[in-house]
């Protein structure tokens, strides 16, 4: 098991953790009380102390779902699903979007410092430059459907993980780099056993290529192997108090970071993020 390092503090719903810089950034989603109108707020965080250091609002969104980061190009990205787009926040505060013409899930940032967007209702992954050009588009097979996040590995090939709660297979599936054949799986019908996910929502991969699998509604973090072999639980639900959505993985000091989200009546009710030491 991981060993709980931080709690960053529990406050409104969390929609995103990444690191950038010597930063923690955490996404919280705020609803105003005049028209309940919903906005983004960015917590950052001293990535050794964990002390809160800045606060910053994020314009012009409606319904972010996922963010990540880059460090090549000193930004952020955020997933829009409520306007089908991305939006980009670089670190001078240049704020950007681009259409993605489909309704993102979560993306990730590979090694050409491009965004992955995994498209969830078409199948999709999109790959676009920094500045929102299209570079391609991947339509997976017919049995990975609804795809929530995806990760490129060092080789071109992607890890997909894949599942929603009306969905017979959830898995985490490693595909080629053309998007059509499947490598290795991990996973199939839906389930609480140790092969089995009930929503994988989202991964982080190391170095090495060994993978984090958020499985949310079992509450609980998987470690697969690079194969998609399965090592261990890393975090279970006696470490959580809700559901774990999101993952962030800080390679060089073995810290994963968890948002932690309470949900109530359909709905993101509050969240924080655990630090594990892994």
């Amino acid at each position: 098991m991981g060993q709980v390092v931080r709690t960053l503090p529990e406050g409104k719903p969390v929609f995103g953790v990444t690191l950038l810089g010597d930063g923690v950034y955490v996404l919280r989603r705020k609803l105003t009380l005049l028209r309940r109108k919903v906005r983004y707020q960015l917590e950052v965080y001293d990535i050794i102390n964990y002390r809160l250091q800045r606060r910053l609002s994020v314009p012009n969104t409606r319904g972010l779902t996922d963010m990540a980061s880059c460090k090549h190009y000193r930004c952020v990205y955020f997933a829009d699903h409520a306007d089908d787009c991305i939006h980009r926040l670089d670190v001078q505060g240049a704020f950007t979007r681009w259409a993605v013409n489909d309704e993102p899930a979560g993306i990730s940032v590979n090694a050409a410092h491009n965004v992955l967007v995994a498209c969830i209702d078409s199948r999709k992954i999109k790959e676009f430059s920094s500045l929102g050009d299209l570079l391609r588009e991947l339509t997976l097979r017919d049995d990975v459907i609804n795809p929530c996040h995806a990760i490129q590995t060092r080789n071109g090939e992607f890890i997909v993980c894949h599942g929603d709660l009306d969905d017979a297979v959830h898995r985490v599936c490693k595909i080629s780099a053309y998007g059509r054949h499947a490598i290795k799986s991990h996973g199939g019908q839906r389930g609480s056993d140790i092969g089995q996910y009930d929503v994988p929502r989202h991964m982080a991969v190391d170095n090495n290529e060994f993978v984090f699998v958020a499985d949310l509604n079992n509450r609980r973090v998987t470690l697969l192997s690079p194969t998609l072999g399965y090592i261990r639980q890393i975090v279970s639900r006696y470490n959580l108090k809700g559901f774990p959505s999101r993952l962030c993985l800080d390679i060089h000091r073995r810290r994963l970071y968890v948002i932690d989200s309470e949900f109530k009546d359909e709905e993101y009710t509050a969240g924080r993020v655990v630090v594990f030491s892994v």
